[in-house]
């Protein structure tokens, strides 16, 4: 069923959210409930899914819909927000032509067998997250190149190749490692035999393909978590049936297959010597998003969201047929990786169910105490479904957890931490999150101590329109200008 359609059951009110974005502008003054505090300077940028339907068709799937980058920007005499749809080079062609030419996540390549074979296309949707790195800002989509982004009126630059680096992908999850200064990232490259490659961007500008491995079958890959000596992958068994992919039948969400038979596989690469990789296997889970890592003696701990497989329902392809029934059971979990006995442990923590989790920059990739998550209430899960209505922090070395819930129609989004000026503390600082109040069919960020989130918002910033439930964003804490690649 399309997303537009007018015969869908009725939906949670955050449904209402995934309509096309009704205004795009830049920087201008939003209006301010509470006291933004004075030592909260920077921007808080955030991308997802925008343009639901183009040229009388709506999209399949809204993983396909264009994306747009949105932000809001504290500063000392006011606060401003922007937000533009991200202009990649599909999405530019699309609209010369007047019509699609692109397939996508749910949606199959148009044309003929041999044109899908001949040119196989995918659309760059540039619509899950964005990257900030050596004073630039990158709009990103794993299925596409990083696409640079003005953060002065956030106009798009271009599609960039870090200098014919990056060949097909470009995941939507880097990971700094503070202590190597350094981001660490990777992409998939699909063809005869599937590869891995992993890429570092250096804080001075540098960046390298770290190294390049061999995937047993093609598959997605969302996620991946560093250390400062390891970079960890969980590949699961979600296999592409590539020949379906080609003929153009079904859409990529549909094309994968889980296979709990072959067990998910551990990759283990020691960022000083790449070359050293360690491969095992352990029982069949999926991922999607990863909290956290770090060193404990002779093993990694590795805590991630971890969902017993990987069904069509956990690829959301269902989400606009079935709005609220999609089981929520994705589990912060600790996994204990011992490389030398080629073993995985795994301990959930005892929260509800939840997603997005985040943590302080400054220790990434290393011991720490805070997440910040999306969490299910125990009152509104059959309420609200899939989707979790509560901001949580989990002191993941005792397991308490507190929550806050903005109310009914309130929907947040991944909290992003954002430190004090001066921050001495890891929870020294505040939490953002973009948050869409279905009651005023409106979005605003608010703003959260983080040592106490309990106590509810600060400050709420608000757009005058609603932004479409976005998927992740950055903090930057100081101004970053653009530059060709």
């Amino acid at each position: 069923m399309h997303l537009a359609s007018q015969s869908q059951p009725k939906s949670p009110d955050w449904f209402n959210s995934l309509q096309n974005l009704p205004r795009e502008h830049g920087f201008e003054p939003l209006r301010v409930e509470g006291q933004i505090p004075a030592d909260l300077r920077g921007t808080l940028f955030r991308n997802g899914p925008a343009i639901f339907s183009r040229f009388n068709q709506p999209y399949e799937h809204w993983f396909d819909a264009d994306g747009a980058v949105s932000a809001v920007k504290f500063n000392a005499s006011e606060t401003m927000g922007a937000v533009r749809v991200v202009q990649t080079q599909s999405f530019k062609a699309e609209t010369q032509a007047g019509k699609r030419l692109y397939g996508g996540f749910g949606m199959p390549t148009p044309g003929n067998v041999v044109s899908r074979i001949l040119r196989p296309r995918f659309k760059n949707a540039a619509n899950i997250s964005v990257l900030s790195w050596n004073e630039r800002l990158f709009a990103l989509y794993e299925g596409g190149l990083p696409t640079e982004i003005s953060p002065d009126d956030l106009t798009t630059l271009g599609e960039r190749d870090f200098n014919g680096m990056i060949v097909q992908g470009f995941s939507a999850h880097p990971h700094r490692v503070p202590t190597r200064r350094a981001m660490y990232n990777f992409g998939l490259r699909y063809g005869k035999v599937t590869e891995l490659s992993v890429y570092e961007l250096r804080d001075d500008g540098g960046h390298r393909e770290l190294t390049r491995l061999a995937l047993p079958y093609p598959t997605m890959l969302h996620d991946f978590i560093a250390t400062d000596k390891h970079i960890v992958f969980f590949i699961s068994p979600l296999r592409l049936r590539i020949a379906r992919q080609l003929l153009g039948v079904a859409s990529l969400a549909n094309n994968f297959a889980w296979h709990a038979e072959s067990g998910t596989e551990v990759i283990v690469i020691p960022i000083d010597d790449p070359t050293r990789v360690t491969r095992f296997t352990t029982e069949a889970f999926f991922q999607w998003h990863f909290c956290n890592a770090y060193e404990r003696g002779g093993e990694i701990v590795v805590d991630l969201v971890r969902y017993p497989d990987c069904n069509a329902d956990r690829l959301l392809a269902h989400l606009f047929d079935t709005p609220g029934k999609i089981p929520v059971d994705g589990q912060l979990c600790r996994l204990a990786v011992n490389v030398v006995q080629r073993k995985v442990s795994v301990e959930p923590f005892p929260v509800p169910a939840c997603e997005f989790p985040r943590i302080a920059p400054s220790v990434q990739g290393q011991v720490y105490c805070y997440a910040y998550l999306l969490s299910v209430g125990l009152a509104s899960k059959t309420e609200t479904g899939w989707i979790e209505d509560h901001v949580a922090k989990l002191d993941v070395k005792t397991g308490k957890q507190e929550l806050f819930h903005f109310g009914v129609g309130h929907y947040p989004s991944e909290p992003v931490f954002a430190p004090r000026t001066g921050a001495k503390g890891e929870d020294d600082g505040y939490v953002l999150t973009l948050v869409y109040d279905a009651n005023l069919h409106v979005s605003y960020v608010a703003v959260l101590d983080a040592r106490d989130i309990t106590q509810g918002p600060l400050a709420r910033a608000y757009f005058g329109h609603f932004i479409p439930f976005t998927l992740h964003g950055v903090w930057v804490g100081a101004r970053i200008a653009s530059q060709d690649v």
